[in-house]
């Protein structure tokens, strides 16, 4: 099973970016774990992205759309303001699961966090494990 592994803006800056809310772990870090979730029986390929452009973001999302292909999604600062990337996503709807991740609790947070436009069309929510809420979101994927 392959599961695309989308990350927002800043994600590539993991490991230097706040330490002590996103933790010391780099954005390579994702696909072991992502991986991990698999079994002999079901095997995971995670093809881990990250972009700090809406636009590629959206195309990302419409690649998995046609491919069918299931999408963990951590929409970083578009989680609440980018309608266009809630938009794309509410298309895989009914055709391939859509986890929201985020590493940090965005409710313990800043008010502007507490609002995702992406839930909504989420198949499911994982928040404030830190990158283990990638893997949380695969074993959640393959179990369906």
């Amino acid at each position: 099973m392959r599961i695309l592994v989308l990350n927002g803006p800043n994600l590539g800056r993991l490991g230097t970016r706040e330490p002590e809310v996103y933790g010391t772990a780099t954005i390579d870090d994702i696909a072991p774990l992502v991986e991990a979730a698999g079994s002999l029986e079901q095997r995971v390929e995670a093809d881990v992205r990250q972009t700090d452009d809406e636009a590629e973001l959206v195309g990302w999302i419409h690649e998995a759309v046609d491919a069918r292909t299931p999408v963990i999604l951590n929409p970083a600062a578009f989680t609440h303001y980018s309608y266009a990337l809630r938009d794309a996503c509410a298309q895989l709807q009914g055709v391939a699961p859509l986890v929201e991740v985020h590493i940090s609790n965005p409710h313990a947070r800043e008010a502007f966090r507490h609002t995702s436009v992406i839930s909504g069309v989420a198949t499911g929510i994982i928040a404030g494990f830190g990158l283990d809420g990638y893997r949380l979101a695969a074993a959640a994927i393959v179990g369906r």
